[in-house]
């Protein structure tokens, strides 16, 4: 696997290195070892997915709040998706920074996410799957989340949103 650092001290594109034949290819995705080795969160204690039907979906931007904060590895498994992490870290030089990745079935991509960044993704394709791996149980409590027109942020999404639940257009502005 290869480990592209990103503008985001932490935050990772992981890319396979497939072995490729005549039948097609074989790549791991993910290594405990090779995480560790690397300063990542190698542990993950759940495994999750997402379908979206319709292009131009957005989900998020969601994040959890301590002592439940999360970091997820993220991958398109079908379709494509604009995947987007705002840094939150208060002490972080790139606070309330962001970047976005487009991962797709076709790159293989998966971007790590690290705790106390929110997350979130626009949908490029239409029937659009996406697992996550994550490494903290799910705790509504602690659930929270950042408007994704918020201008403080000035995320360039790259289609218009065509769909967002209720819940994500009602996150306060950060201003």
């Amino acid at each position: 696997m290869k480990f592209i650092e990103t503008s985001l001290q932490g935050a990772f594109i992981i890319e396979p290195e497939p072995n490729r034949d005549e039948r097609g290819f074989f790549a791991r995705t993910f290594c405990a070892r090779e995480f560790a080795e690397h300063g990542l969160v190698s542990q993950f204690v759940q495994c999750s997915i997402s379908s979206s039907s319709r292009r131009g979906t957005l989900r998020g931007l969601h994040y959890q709040l301590p002592p439940a904060c999360e970091t997820k590895l993220v991958r398109c498994s079908a379709g494509a998706i604009y995947d987007v992490i705002v840094d939150l870290r208060a002490d972080s030089p790139t606070y309330l920074q962001h970047i976005g990745v487009e991962l797709t079935a076709r790159n293989h991509r998966a971007l790590y996410v690290p705790e106390m960044f929110a997350h979130g993704m626009q949908i490029l394709e239409d029937n659009t799957e996406v697992s996550y791996q994550i490494s903290e149980f799910y705790a509504p409590g602690k659930a929270a989340g950042l408007r994704y027109d918020d201008p403080k942020l000035a995320i360039n999404w790259p289609i218009p949103v065509s769909s967002i639940a209720e819940k994500d257009k009602g996150w306060p502005l950060l201003a």
